[in-house]
């Protein structure tokens, strides 16, 4: 069997990409925060401009009548603390997300707006079924404009489910930060206690990295090459290697 150091890294990477702008595709209001918002903040600091789309209304996301317009007044804030751009409001209906001709021209659109060296999405091992709708959405837009003549760089991005990765970032002196924009989403905190699962998860990450490093996120950058596949079999040969001897 293959060692843990070729499953997992043993050193962090300073960002999943360090090329900008950024494109990152969020199922919902506040998926972006809980599930790379230090490195986000990292990013930004280093002066990378990160596009941010939502693909859903969130409004299946708790109990208030008005809660499509509360998560948009939170994600703008959240945008605002972290420095993005405004965010797209796609207004999909929440837990209704489907890999069709409209969904995809909708991510087609922005992706070939924005003119990205990175697109992320959420891995594909997410429990919620809007965030695996949302990477195989994404996946196929960028099949679709992949004539473009500069290429992004496909990844994805843990939200509360660990998947495979192959960069881990360094949240450590951004894990305040991340605190405070995770905080903004009060109507998600009043639901679940994510705060603490998030703060967790990015614990878990450290696992392979020095003590100094007290919070780290995982991404998977996909090679160009991947995309000629369909994301379903590009999985399947990631994980097929954790059972090779």
């Amino acid at each position: 069997m293959i060692n843990e150091n070729q499953i997992v890294p043993y050193q962090t990477s300073e960002l999943p990409v360090e090329e900008g702008p950024w494109l990152v595709f969020a199922p919902h209001a506040d998926d972006e925060s809980f599930g790379m918002g230090g490195t986000l903040a990292k990013a930004v600091d280093k002066g990378i401009k990160v596009e941010l789309v939502i693909m859903t209304d969130g409004a299946l996301g708790g109990q208030s009548n008005d809660l499509q317009n509360v998560r948009k007044e939170e994600a703008l804030k959240a945008a605002g603390f972290l420095g993005l751009e405004k965010p797209v409001f796609l207004d999909n209906k929440d837990r209704g997300l489907k890999l069709d001709e409209n969904t995809v021209a909708q991510a087609a659109y922005e992706i070939e707006r924005v003119k990205p060296a990175a697109v992320f999405f959420p891995g594909v091992f997410e429990l919620h079924p809007d965030h695996r709708a949302t990477a195989l959405i994404v996946w196929r837009a960028m099949k679709n404009v992949g004539n473009s003549e500069v290429l992004p760089v496909a990844v994805a991005y843990e939200v509360l489910v660990q998947s495979p990765i192959n960069r881990l970032i360094d949240i450590t002196p951004y894990i305040d930060k991340k605190k405070e924009v995770m905080a903004i989403y009060e109507s998600q905190l009043a639901e679940t206690s994510y705060m603490d699962i998030v703060l967790t998860a990015n614990k878990l990450r450290t696992v392979t990295l020095q003590p100094l490093t007290s919070a780290a996120e995982g991404f998977y950058c996909f090679e160009l090459e991947d995309l000629k596949s369909e994301l379903v079999d590009v999985v399947k040969k990631i994980i097929s290697r954790y059972l090779n001897e």
